[in-house]
């Protein structure tokens, strides 16, 4: 009998599907008090948010790219300083830099991880160099001891880029906790996503919690106060009360995800032609929880089409380029590490809509592609 499945790389009507009889509630809830913006169930979320993330505060703005922006707004980043970040991440990453008046310097990676490597951030060490930018990529948080040795060796600021990683440790450490502040994404994709573009700032910094705050409220301090310029980027309520419901469960959700990295793994190690990420592990320093599950594919071109001949679906993220690829950008960076990289990537379905039969059919037919 032949096995004709479906597999989406993410089954978007799902995402409102599976839960819509709550998510209904939620809508009449919210609706029915008129609760749309700045009220009780996003203070609520910031406050859990904060808790769970072991931080002092939280922010719920629009998107994590303006998150971003405002941390390095309100670190009063000035033109021509420079911030270090990894090529391997999105645009959002350099951009939220450019915005904040800065210029980001794209730097390689490193070969077991494919996350930003501390000694090509100790390379590009300048002098106009004021700070750097980890992405804690794919659920995975990178070497923070060295960075963060790096950083206070070099009087350097840190903000992570935190969107793919709620939930992620390092030596126990939750991701986004380790510099000045980061951010969160809360996209429909996301391990704990929403119905729509949503994300968080955590800091321990209580100055810099009140700028972000003001930056992302037309100026405005916690107690209403205009104390400077600002914008618009606040988190609807909508969405927190969305997210409010989805956090007390979030840990079934990151446990389902690393079982399924684990399937993946075993099912797929001996295949020579591929180089799996990092498995998940209850030891060790990471712990990671699979925003993504990114593998290296030799021929990955020829993969990446039968597989979806198969239905299955895949995914190569930002277009199979790094940062310092989009030549209408300014980059002069030549970084082999990252090109490479972006020459063998590409994304297995990765989240708790899938089955195990699901996963091991995926596999199977990335074994016969190689066979």
């Amino acid at each position: 009998m032949t096995d004709e499945r479906n597999v989406p790389f993410f089954d978007y009507p799902r995402l409102y599907e599976d839960d819509k009889e709550e998510l209904l509630k939620i809508f009449d809830d919210v609706g029915s008090r008129g609760a749309f913006i700045m009220q009780s169930d996003l203070e609520e979320f910031e406050k859990s948010l904060a808790k769970y993330t072991g931080s002092n505060h939280a922010i719920g703005v629009g998107n994590a790219t303006d998150g971003l922006e405002f941390c390095w707004m309100a670190l009063g980043l000035k033109p021509g300083d420079e911030v270090i970040c990894s090529s391997h991440t999105m645009l959002a990453t350099a951009s939220s830099i450019i915005t904040a008046g800065g210029r980001p310097i794209p730097v390689e990676i490193k070969e077991d991880d494919c996350l930003i490597d501390p000694e090509a951030i100790e390379d590009a060490i300048g002098p106009n160099t004021v700070g750097i930018m980890p992405t804690q990529l794919n659920g995975r948080v990178c070497d923070m001891d060295s960075i963060m040795k790096i950083a206070e060796k070099n009087n350097l600021l840190v903000v992570e880029d935190a969107a793919q990683s709620l939930g992620a440790h390092y030596k126990g450490q939750h991701s986004g906790t380790f510099g000045s502040a980061s951010a969160i994404s809360f996209f429909p994709a996301k391990v704990m996503g929403t119905l729509g573009d949503a994300g968080g700032v955590i800091t321990n910094d209580a100055n810099l919690f009140d700028k972000i705050y003001q930056l992302h409220d037309h100026g405005r301090n916690y107690a209403g106060e205009v104390k400077s310029w600002g914008r618009n980027s606040r988190l609807d309520n909508l969405h927190a009360a969305i997210l409010n419901y989805k956090l007390p469960e979030y840990g079934k959700i990151i446990k389902r995800r690393r079982e399924i990295a684990s399937l993946y793994d075993s099912l797929l190690n001996e295949v020579e032609e591929l180089k799996l990420p990092p498995p998940p592990t209850d030891h060790g320093d990471n712990f990671d929880i699979f925003q993504n599950y990114e593998l290296r594919a030799q021929r990955r071109d020829g993969l990446k089409e039968f597989l979806n001949q198969n239905n299955i679906g895949t995914l190569i993220q930002w277009g199979g380029k790094g940062v310092h690829q989009w030549k209408y950008l300014g980059f002069e960076e030549k970084l082999p590490k990252v090109e490479k990289f972006f020459e063998e990537c590409i994304m297995l379905p990765m989240n708790v809509f899938i089955s195990d039969e699901d996963v091991h059919y995926v596999a199977k037919k990335v074994i016969e592609f190689y066979r």
